[in-house]
């Protein structure tokens, strides 16, 4: 099973999965949004509140649930926030964000195997 099935999901799969998580009041901020499993990497504690979600302890369960269901991890507070590191999942999951044959196209694998040459070409 593809770890990245989520990209595949419609805007009626997210709301299901947000009702699944016991926020059912919350289905209609999603689907009315366009929030499909491709826009998921845009949910975060800052834009909750422009989709209608003003409830604190919902945003911060919300937003913990897409990052645990992304697999990314949260940036370390004691880092600058000028500065902050780049999770290698979640710049996949920005460049798989839009629709397309390229982002479509696009593999895990073909993706950080691409940051690895950069890395290696900076440092040269």
């Amino acid at each position: 099973m593809n770890e990245f099935t989520f990209l595949e999901w419609s805007c009626q799969d997210v709301a299901k999965w947000i009702e699944s998580l016991g926020f059912s009041q919350y289905k209609e901020c999603f689907t009315e949004n366009f929030i499909s499993g491709r826009k998921l990497i845009l949910v975060n504690c800052s834009n909750l509140p422009k989709f209608g979600i003003t409830d604190f302890n919902h945003m911060k369960v919300i937003c913990a649930r897409v990052r645990e269901l992304l697999g990314i991890t949260e940036t370390p507070w004691t880092r600058s926030v000028a500065d902050p590191p780049r999770d290698v999942r979640a710049m996949y999951l920005e460049h798989k964000r839009p629709t397309g044959a390229r982002a479509d196209g696009l593999t895990y694998r073909e993706f950080s195997d691409g940051l690895r040459r950069g890395e290696e070409e900076a440092l040269m």
